[in-house]
């Protein structure tokens, strides 16, 4: 979800058309399209609505999934980080170490 979101965010600095175009079809094929090999989680409407934006790319095509995986992240991925044992130990780490 992170990679997609930075995709995007990458994408919306691109400055010519070309490169948009040819960008926005990689971040679909890589993380919208059904069954690709990092497929984010979007409701059908989301992803059609992205898929429809192709047909006329512009810097907002990918912003309503950009939206919905942020929600995502927002309220799953990033409260599960802060419960994971990787958080946990650094921060552990953190406390026990002291300072300078």
């Amino acid at each position: 979800n992170l990679e997609f979101w930075l995709a995007c965010e990458e994408f919306k600095k691109i400055k010519s058309q070309s490169k948009m175009v040819s960008k926005a079809k990689k971040i679909f094929a890589e993380y919208i399209a059904i069954q690709s090999c990092k497929e984010v989680n979007l409701d059908s409407y989301t992803r059609e609505h992205t898929k429809e934006n192709l047909q006329n790319i512009t810097r907002s095509c990918f912003d309503l999934a950009q939206k919905r995986i942020y929600g995502l992240m927002e309220k799953d991925s990033y409260p599960r980080f802060l419960r994971s044992d990787l958080y946990l130990d650094i921060i552990n780490q953190k406390k026990g170490s002291s300072p300078l």
